[in-house]
């Protein structure tokens, strides 16, 4: 993972495909969590319409808040009762289970949509905290939902459970070819879906603020170029292929405009381009190497890589004024800046001796703090929620994606059955 690496040119488009898988080629290990997860139930919902349904959301409901690593979610085999209305609980039975939480509920369908139904209690309190409902066009959709819910009101903050993932998965083939493939999947790995399959390389995907376009790095005949696609319709259209290096694309936050690297000037130097004139505004002039530019949430400023200081570091830049400020000084390289959307927290690649690890700086109080103690962790990708950041990393020599609290309390990591994966983005939130 040089920093001149960025610069490689790697490779275009050759097919598109509309493969959609119903298991989860993620799967999710839950290897940290916080010491003192809070205990919580949440039984089998009743199903209130015909016939039987095909996935029991109670189950995607507790795997979600597991998966937070903020919750430990009480076995169902452990459960004393299996209440759907709240004059059926008895809390003195989940008192006795050490349970703080308790989420039951019932769910049904009704011209394709399905609609839950649902109470929160506190258990300790004796009291409903919350009584919702939500509706979906699909089970596990309207799980995440209920989760987005229940971990918002139990938190206070805004869960991020119906998000999705946009990542590549590299599998090697015979006679040194490998094959890439840009996939959406939900937060949890399941409905995967393929959106690009191409033997040339997939570079730095991200989302635009609708949660519906994408903009990605691909290759035809080993050139670049910068594509904007719908992952709803398949459609790519290619908004730059200048000689040289195409790159880094990133959306602004209002969806209109792309802050890319491009060297068509003989420097890699950072630009912003209107995403419907093309028109091209150069951001950066100087003769180090300037790139992997994302925005700051105000879309006033953008932030990027530059080693105008002698090695990689992160840098602000005012698009009215052009003002810059240097932002790290922590280690020999930090790159590849993410920012969370309060504006609060940079999560970057960071190295100071030994190898790449993903780390967060406070910009209001200037601390620093390593998360990860793996040895080649890079692409951090913040949730919109602004609490968890997904990246790439090794796990036995093998790329796999890894999800780390901003706080570093936890830790989970997502290995594909389909090949080694990388370049991670999380959706904004989607509804």
């Amino acid at each position: 993972m040089r920093f001149q690496a960025i610069f490689k040119l790697f490779a275009l488009i050759a097919l598109l495909s509309v493969a959609t898988l119903s298991r989860a080629e993620l799967a999710i290990e839950v290897s940290k969590g916080m010491d003192d997860p809070t205990p919580i139930a949440v039984v089998p919902f009743a199903w209130e319409s015909g016939g039987r349904p095909t996935d029991d959301i109670a189950t995607i409901i507790s795997a979600d808040m597991h998966r937070s690593g903020m919750f430990s979610p009480l076995a169902r085999s452990d459960m004393l009762s299996w209440p759907t209305k709240a004059d059926q609980v008895f809390f003195r039975d989940w008192k006795v289970l050490g349970t703080e939480y308790l989420v039951i509920g019932r769910w049904s369908e009704a011209g394709g949509k399905y609609t839950a139904n649902f109470d929160i209690f506190d258990v300790f309190q004796g009291r409903v905290m919350k009584s919702a409902s939500a509706t979906a066009s699909n089970p596990r959709w309207l799980a995440h939902y209920v989760a987005d819910i229940v971990f918002e009101t139990l938190t206070g903050i805004k869960g991020a459970f119906a998000t999705r993932l946009l990542y590549v998965t590299m599998e090697r083939l015979q006679y040194r070819k490998q094959r890439y493939r840009l996939h959406i999947s939900d937060s949890d790995g399941f409905n995967e879906k393929t959106i690009l399959d191409s033997y040339e390389p997939i570079l730095s995907p991200s989302w635009a603020p609708n949660g519906r376009h994408i903009a990605y790095v691909a290759f035809k005949n080993s050139h670049p170029g910068i594509y904007i696609q719908d992952s709803a319709t398949g459609s790519a259209q290619r908004v730059t292929s200048f000689p040289g290096l195409n790159g880094a694309p990133r959306f602004s936050p209002d969806g209109q405009k792309l802050a890319i690297t491009l060297s068509k000037d003989g420097n890699p130097e950072i630009y912003v381009m209107d995403t419907r004139s093309r028109a091209l505004q150069r951001v950066t002039n100087h003769f180090s190497i300037d790139t992997e530019a994302s925005w700051v949430p105000d879309g006033n400023s953008v932030i990027y890589t530059s080693d105008r200081s002698g090695g990689p570091q992160i840098y602000r830049q005012s698009l009215a004024t052009g003002a810059i400020e240097r932002l790290t000084f922590d280690g020999n390289y930090n790159a590849r800046a993410s920012i969370t959307p309060d504006g609060r927290f940079l999560a970057m690649v960071h190295q100071d001796t030994g190898g790449f690890q993903i780390a967060v700086q406070d910009l209001e109080r200037g601390s620093f703090s390593i998360l990860t103690d793996t040895a080649l962790d890079e692409s951090p990708s913040i949730a919109p929620n602004g609490i968890m950041a997904i990246y790439a990393t090794l796990d036995r020599g093998r790329g796999v994606l890894g999800v780390v609290s901003i706080d570093g309390r936890v830790k989970v990591r997502l290995p594909s059955s389909v090949g080694e994966v990388r370049e991670p983005a999380w959706s904004p939130f989607m509804f």
